[in-house]
C-alpha cells in the first residue's frame, strides 16, 4: 500500500502492519454467528446457471460481483458496499423511510443542512507555532463549506501547549487566539455549512515531528521546539519517548483546560464541540487498559478509565450553551487483545448520552502500534452500526467512504446518521455537490452558493 492508503483523518496508520483487504474481526461482538444468512437471489441465480439455465441480465450483475470478490453480510467478512449482494425487497422499503445524504439534521438548536460533513484532519500548518489558524486554514476550510458538506469540523486543536500533536498544531489554550478564528467561522456559515471544532490533547503522542518540522515519526528535541509529555501511565507509544503520569490534581486542571477551550471556540462562533476521545491521545489513553494501569479513581475498571472523559464531558457541556450540541470522536476498537473494545465502546455511549452527548463519532484504532487493522472501503462502519442500534445514540460513520453510492447506503441501511467524508475531500473541496449529481438529485435541490449555481451541474 501506498502511503496515501496508510493514512485517514487526523490517525496515520504508517508504523502499523496493515493488512491486503483481511476480513474485519470484532471478537467483542455479542449477536452470535451472523455469517449464516439465508441465500440471495444472486446466489440461487448463480446456482441455476451451473445446472444450464439461460443467464439474465441480474446474473451477468451477479457474476460481475463474484468476480469482485465474495459478497457477506457478518461483521467477520464485511465488504465493500460497492460489492455487496442488493439488499431484500423489506430492507429497500424501510430504507426509504430513512433520511438520504442531503437531508437536514437538527442537534439541539443547530440544524445541519446535510449528512455529508468534513471530518477533523491534520494539516500541521500554525506555522508560527503559536496556536493561530492563518489564511491556509480559512481557504483550506471554507472552500469546503462552499462545496457543500453540512458541518465542517476543523482539525485537532490543542487545549495546552503540550497537548499539541505537532508544534504545528492549532490551538485554544489562551483567549488571545479567540480572535484570529473569528474570520474563518464567519466564513464557514455564510457559505452555509455549521462550523464545529475537535478539541483535543495528545498526551504520549505529544511533540512529534510532521512535513513542517522534521523528525517524522519521532519526538521532536526540545532543543528543537519540542517538551516533555504526560499520560495516565509511564508507557510509551512504540518508540517515542516514556511520558510521565499525571497527578490528579493535573487531570483536574486538563478538565477544565477541556472546559475553557470550549468557551473559546463558543466565543469564536463554532456551533459545535467536538471532544478527541480516539486515535491513541490522551482521552484515549485513559480509556484502554493496555495504556492506563492507575490503580486510583481514574484506572482499573470501565467506570474508572472512562471517569476523565466524563468529567471532561460535563465541564463542557457546562461552559457551553445548552442549544451547542456536543460530539465525541471514539476508536470503537483498538485492534489489540485485551484492550479497548466495542462492547465498552456501546457501554461508555450509553453514558455519555446520558450526560449530554449529542452524537457519537465512531473510528478506530490509534492506542498501539505495530498492531494490524484490516484497512479498506467501510471498514470501520459496522462499529458505528453497533453503536446506533445498542447504545441509541446518533452516529457518524467513517473509513474510506468515497463514493456517493457507497456512502448514500450507509443512511440508507440504518448504519449511521451521518457520513464523514475525509481524504476524498482532500481531492475534491466539492465532494457533496459532485454526489448529488451522480446521484440524480435536481440542481435546485443541492446547496450551491448562489455565486456558483451558474456552473452547476
Amino acid at each position: 500500500m501506498s502511503n496515501d492508503d496508510l493514512t485517514h483523518e487526523n490517525f496515520d496508520f504508517r508504523g502499523f502492519d496493515v493488512p491486503d483487504l483481511k476480513a474485519v474481526t470484532l471478537a467483542s461482538s455479542s449477536d452470535g454467528d451472523q455469517s449464516k444468512q439465508p441465500k440471495t437471489k444472486h446466489e440461487d441465480a448463480s446456482k441455476n446457471r451451473k445446472h444450464g439455465k439461460k443467464k439474465s441480465k441480474s446474473d451477468a450483475r451477479s457474476k460481475k460481483r463474484a468476480g469482485a470478490g465474495k459478497t457477506s453480510e457478518s461483521f467477520d467478512d464485511y465488504e465493500d458496499y460497492e460489492e455487496r449482494e442488493a439488499v431484500s425487497k423489506a430492507d429497500k422499503k424501510v430504507s426509504k423511510d430513512r433520511p438520504g445524504l442531503f437531508a437536514p439534521m437538527t442537534l439541539r438548536e443547530v440544524t445541519v443542512r446535510n449528512r455529508i460533513w468534513l471530518p477533523p484532519m491534520c494539516t500541521y500548518s500554525s506555522f508560527a507555532r503559536d496556536g493561530r489558524p492563518t489564511p491556509f486554514h480559512y481557504q483550506h476550510y471554507v472552500s469546503r463549506a462552499f462545496g457543500g458538506f453540512g458541518m465542517v469540523i476543523v482539525e485537532s486543536t490543542a487545549v495546552a501547549p503540550e497537548g499539541r500533536i505537532t508544534p504545528c498544531d492549532l490551538g485554544l489554550w489562551e483567549d488571545g487566539q479567540i480572535d484570529a478564528w473569528r474570520w474563518i467561522v464567519d466564513g464557514i456559515r455564510e457559505a452555509g455549512a455549521v462550523p464545529a471544532i475537535q478539541l483535543n490533547h495528545a498526551g504520549r503522542k505529544a511533540s512529534t515531528g510532521c512535513f513542517a518540522v522534521g523528525y517524522d515519526g519521532q519526538n521532536v528535541p526540545e532543543e528543537a521546539g519540542g517538551w516533555p509529555t504526560m499520560a495516565p501511565s509511564e508507557i510509551a507509544f512504540g518508540g517515542l519517548r516514556t511520558p510521565r503520569a499525571l497527578s490528579v490534581d493535573e487531570i483536574h486542571g486538563l478538565v477544565g483546560a477541556f472546559a475553557a477551550a470550549a468557551g473559546r471556540a463558543v466565543a469564536a462562533g463554532f456551533q459545535a464541540i467536538q471532544i478527541h476521545a480516539a486515535h491513541g491521545y490522551l482521552i484515549s489513553q485513559f480509556l484502554d487498559p493496555l495504556s492506563n494501569e492507575r490503580d486510583d479513581e481514574y484506572g482499573g475498571d470501565l467506570t474508572g478509565r472512562s471517569r476523565f472523559l466524563v468529567e471532561v464531558v460535563d465541564a463542557v457541556r457546562g461552559a457551553v450553551p445548552e442549544g451547542v450540541p456536543v460530539l465525541v470522536r471514539i476508536s470503537a476498537t483498538d485492534w489489540a487483545a485485551g484492550g479497548w473494545d466495542l462492547d465498552q465502546t456501546i457501554a461508555l455511549s450509553k453514558v455519555l448520552k446520558e450526560h449530554g452527548v449529542d452524537v457519537m463519532d465512531v473510528s478506530t484504532g490509534g492506542i498501539m502500534s505495530g498492531v494490524s487493522i484490516p484497512v479498506k472501503p467501510n471498514y470501520q462502519v459496522p462499529f458505528s452500526e453497533q453503536v446506533k442500534a445498542k447504545a441509541d445514540i446518533p452516529v457518524t460513520a467513517v473509513g474510506l467512504i468515497t463514493k456517493p453510492k457507497q456512502a448514500a447506503k450507509i443512511l440508507a441501511h440504518g448504519e449511521a446518521d451521518a457520513v464523514e467524508i475525509g481524504r476524498a475531500a482532500l481531492r475534491d473541496p466539492y465532494w457533496p455537490l459532485r454526489a448529488a449529481n451522480k446521484l440524480g438529485i435536481p440542481s435546485t435541490e443541492i446547496p450551491y452558493a448562489p455565486q456558483y449555481v451558474a456552473g452547476a451541474y
